[in-house]
């Protein structure tokens, strides 16, 4: 077997030297044994295409590696990769053959430098092999530990390693030689323990590994058979990627030089050369050429795969010197230098992009840095990117500005940007908003605006009405907290510091006629989008209808000053423009008579040329000028009222009948005896009751300025239904103010309806006189038909009782029956005085000043009262008190002086068991003696009750048992029914048939 790079040589040397100082041995086999376990225990794949793409770059062909994995007899598998470019040289040989001594170093294009990369197929690996065209070279770890145990001075050392040796320091030659097409071919039989995980790696194998190897076009992957292919094509600034049928296009951007020389100073010799250095950044692309970001955390490649992580979702690509493991950066001058240059070629990348937002994903998040170099990198990139005049400006598309002087709206949606585009400096265009945007502006210092920002910017400005409504639409949903100061044009050229109580106009307002009301109407192209009027109606501006605008407090102003206005001289203007602008509000309004009652103090002239407030004057040939007294109230002036809509003044309050007033509660009721009604109303209420809460009241002015009731009852009584509704206190209903009012006033022919009657009152015929009124007056007066519709009123109660004493009248027996009772009863509390005389039948009075009089409180001693009784209804004891009379039991002392000529229980007098039947009891108990005569004081009496259930004496009549059974039994009122059942005993069964009827 030929041996073309003198692999004899090299071996003999090696051994040599190991033998001579085992140390050696010794130090090599750890330094191996590092590599491979440490910085190279994962980069198989990696290594061999960085050994292919340096081949290529050698040799200034197009770099091709082909790695397959093929399997070999009882079961192997052997990795091949087979690559394009300069063949395998002695140089080469003694390169792999030593550690840390790369024949590259020299080659300044080249990725390798440190000579120990090749180390990495010792993790999958006992015999690898390279074939070339030149010839080819054989490592063993089998063929080096026989090597090795052959030397004396090695054999302690060897055993205390277990037989592990440094695989790469002893060559042997190769036959076999490159396939077809290919100048070299690494062989690598796999251990079968690393078989699965190189499986994985070329399954797994990226084609992006290509960005960061210039030198490599094309990387073939054979696995059981099928082939894939990973290439790239670079056309700067453009990198495209394959994976099969899948192409992925890159960004590129690049930044070539050369380091200082005193950069390196601190780095080892061999380093020191290599000054020249490419920092290059990828992102793919998607269709529309805009970034994607790369997914998850990338790692810095230098230029193959770090384990430096870096936060950005782009690829870098760039020279960082390297620690001993190989695996991470190491700090110092020439790795501050080369964060610097790739700073600047993000920036380069990023400021290249279209001007979407979508390049903002490559904007460094402050925070989010995964270790000091990544942080760095992040810092760098961010005051490069605050630097550069990159970002777009709403409104012109080539303009490019640096962030410091940039805003972005919170949320630009809808026509937001280009409403403010030239308004607010500096905006970004629409799609800037973004929320996945947020992070990188505000790391890039972007002025961010919401709603109260926009509206401080565009405050004091001078943009036409219609602009102001184009932004009022852009920011319809925006929050209304922050909208407050929202300036509003209005439709008299001034401005709104907000929309607060602005008008927007209606179809229905007649602005033409409302110059002399200091009203805020927004002008109607600020408002002629539908969005904005909704904002500004969300933001408390007013539907200007004509009802609106009368409710602005401005117009209401307006009115009650008029005619203190026109008394100080009425600087502003004519004051009958003022009453024509609201006359039409109302008009157009269509407001009701007393619906805004302050209508009522606009000055309005009047006949003589005076002013008075609208509600003190008379529509010319108004009804109520008739029935008022002369001079009562003005009258409009005639020309005046010509020229406006009657419906309109009476609105405004000018009178053509009574007007109504409103009030909370009495206090409120600027009215003629309201204080007197309010206290009539209140005695009404049970005695210890608390204030009342008083509802809504309705009441009419003017009462006491009538002078023909006659003809102003039936106006009265065309007055709507709340002006005569009772008022309802706790529960209980009396009447109105007017009602009241009326009925105690002479408005009835000269007489006060409250001492009169219902012409069909049958109770109360001979108390009083029936009123005589048309109907419709009678039926609002609502006059007292009943003695319980006189009761009700404690003043009306009062006069029933001196009526009662007039020996003019009569009254009714069934009235007079309980009519002090009832009196009693409703005026009970009251400090009423007794009457100078009392009715004591229905056509006969009595005055207890000239005889005696006395209230029956014990119907036996009747015969022996020797007065005129008054009928107690049930409550001689109140009656007693109300008329101040005594009760005829205190005039009467006598008792029984005669004796029962028989006893005997009631149950034995003939006529008992009707007499029980008519009692509802089973049958009669107790005794009763009779007397013939009955004798009291010695005076005769046809009854008397027992004491402390001493028997009952009576005289023996029919009549005189009724009473003394019905008295006994509680039963009075069947006194009657009961003297019939002992007056007639044999009928017993006739009147007990009776008694079943009905």
């Amino acid at each position: 077997m030929s041996d073309p790079f003198d692999t004899a040589g090299l071996r003999r040397r090696v051994l040599a030297a190991w033998g001579d100082s085992p140390a050696r041995f010794r130090e090599d086999a750890n330094a191996e044994e590092d590599l491979v376990r440490g910085g190279y225990r994962d980069r198989l794949l990696v290594e061999l295409a960085q050994n292919a793409a340096d081949a290529a770059v050698r040799a200034g062909v197009p770099g091709r590696l082909r790695l397959e994995l093929a399997a070999v007899g009882g079961g192997g598998e052997v990795l091949h990769a087979a690559n394009t470019g300069a063949p395998l040289d002695a140089a080469g040989v003694a390169g792999l053959a030593s550690l840390r001594a790369s024949a590259k170093r020299d080659e300044p294009q080249t990725v390798g430098r440190f000579g120990v990369g090749f180390a990495a197929v010792l993790a999958v690996s006992d015999e690898p092999a390279v074939h070339s065209a030149t010839g080819g070279v054989r490592f063993s770890a089998g063929r080096t530990r026989a090597e090795v145990a052959a030397v004396p001075a090695l054999a302690g050392e060897l055993a205390r390693r277990e037989g592990a040796v440094p695989v790469l320091r002893l060559a042997w030659p190769a036959d076999g030689s490159p396939p077809e097409g290919f100048a070299t071919e690494v062989v690598l039989p796999l251990r079968a323990g690393a078989r699965a995980a190189v499986r994985a790696a070329l399954q797994g194998l990226e084609a992006e590994l290509l960005l960061a190897l210039p030198g490599l076009g094309v990387v073939e992957v054979v696995v059981d058979g099928g082939v894939r292919t990973l290439s790239c094509t670079r056309t700067p600034p453009l990198a495209r990627v394959r994976d099969g049928d899948r192409t992925t296009t890159w960004r590129l951007a690049e930044r070539s030089g050369e380091l200082p020389e005193e950069l390196l100073a601190d780095r080892p010799v061999e380093e020191r050369a290599r000054r020249g250095y490419t920092v290059t950044w990828a992102v793919p692309l998607d269709d529309d050429g805009l970034p994607v970001p790369l997914p998850g955390r990338q790692v810095v490649h230098a230029p193959t795969p770090s384990d430096e992580p870096l936060s950005l979702p782009a690829r870098l690509v760039a020279p960082f010197p390297l620690g001993p493991d190989r695996r991470h950066v190491a700090p110092g001058p020439v790795t501050g230098a080369l964060v610097d240059v790739a700073a600047r070629t993000l920036a380069d990348l990023v400021t290249a992009l279209p001007a979407h937002p979508a390049r903002l994903a490559l904007v460094p998040r402050i925070g989010l840095a995964a270790a000091e170099l990544d942080a760095a990198l992040g810092s760098a990139v961010l005051d490069r990117l605050r630097s550069e005049a990159w970002l777009p400006v709403a409104g012109d598309a080539g303009a490019r500005q640096p962030p410091g002087r940039a805003a972005v709206l919170d949320d630009d949606a809808g026509d937001r940007v280009g409403v403010l585009t030239g308004v607010v400096p500096g905006l970004l265009p629409a799609g800037w908003s973004r929320r996945d945007a947020a992070p990188a502006l505000a790391a890039l210092g972007v002025r961010r605006l919401g709603p109260a920002e926009v509206v401080e910017a565009v405050g004091g400005i001078a943009r036409p009405p219609s602009w102001w409504a184009r932004l009022y639409a852009a920011f319809e949903h925006a929050d209304r907290e922050e909208l407050g100061a929202l300036p509003v044009p209005l439709a008299d050229g001034r401005t709104a510091a907000g929309p607060a109580g602005v008008l927007l106009a209606g179809d229905d307002l007649p602005v033409a006629r409302l110059g002399p009301l200091p009203l805020r109407i927004a002008h109607p192209d600020a408002v002629a989008l539908p969005a904005a009027r909704r904002l500004l109606e969300r933001l408390g501006a007013r539907p200007a209808t004509a009802a609106a605008v009368l409710l602005d407090p401005a117009v209401r102003a307006a009115v009650e000053s008029s005619v203190d206005a026109v008394d100080e001289g009425f600087d502003d203007g004519d004051p009958a423009d003022l009453a024509g602008a609201v006359l039409a509000l109302v008009a157009a309004a269509g407001t009701a008579p007393g619906e805004l009652p302050w209508l009522s103090e606009l000055a309005l002239p009047d006949e003589d040329g005076a002013w008075a407030p609208a509600g003190e004057l008379l529509l010319p040939g108004a009804p109520l000028a008739t029935v008022l007294r002369d001079g009562a109230l003005g009258v409009l002036d005639p020309a005046f009222a010509a020229d406006h809509d009657p419906a309109a003044l009476r609105a405004a309050g000018v009178l053509t009948t009574f007007a109504l007033v409103r009030a909370e509660d009495p206090d409120e009721l600027d009215l003629d005896g309201a204080d007197d009604w309010a206290d009539a109303v209140l005695d009404r209420l049970p005695d210890g009751a608390p204030p009342p809460a008083w509802p809504p009241l309705t009441a009419v002015r003017d009462l006491d300025l009538v002078a023909d009731w006659e003809a102003a009852l039936p106006l009265l009584a065309a007055l709507p239904d709340e002006a005569w509704a009772d008022v309802v206190l706790d529960g209980l209903a009396v009447p109105g103010h007017l009602r009241w009012w009326l009925g105690t006033h002479p408005v009835l022919g000269g007489r006060r309806p409250d001492r009169l009657c219902d012409p069909a009152a049958v109770e109360l015929q001979g108390l009083y006189e029936p009123a005589q009124a048309p109907p419709q007056v009678l039926a609002r007066l609502r006059l007292p038909a009943t003695v319980d519709d006189v009761l009700a009123d404690p003043d009306a109660a009062a006069d029933l009782l001196d009526r009662l004493g007039d020996p003019a009248r009569t009254v009714p027996a069934a009235v007079l029956r309980d009519v002090y009772a009832r009196l009693a009863a409703a005026l009970d509390g009251l400090d009423v005085d007794p009457p100078e005389r009392v009715r004591v039948a229905p056509d006969r009075v009595a005055d207890p000043g000239r005889e005696p009089v006395a209230v029956l409180d014990r119907p036996w001693l009747q015969p022996l009262a020797g007065a005129a009784l008054v009928p107690a209804g049930g409550a001689p004891d109140a009656v007693a008190d109300l008329l101040d009379l005594p009760l005829v039991s205190e005039r009467v002392r006598d008792v029984v002086t005669s004796e029962a000529v028989r006893r005997q229980a009631w149950a034995t007098v003939p006529g008992a068991g009707l007499a029980a039947a008519r009692l509802g009891v089973p049958g009669l108990t107790g005794d009763v003696g009779v007397h013939e005569p009955l004798l009291a004081g010695g005076r005769p009496v046809a009854w008397w009750p027992g004491a402390d259930g001493a028997a009952d004496a009576v005289d023996g009549t029919p009549a005189a048992l009724g009473r003394a059974l019905a008295w006994r039994a509680g039963a009075w009122p069947l006194r009657q029914a009961l003297a019939e059942a002992f007056a007639e005993p044999g009928r017993s069964a006739d009147l007990a048939a009776e008694d079943g009827v009905g």
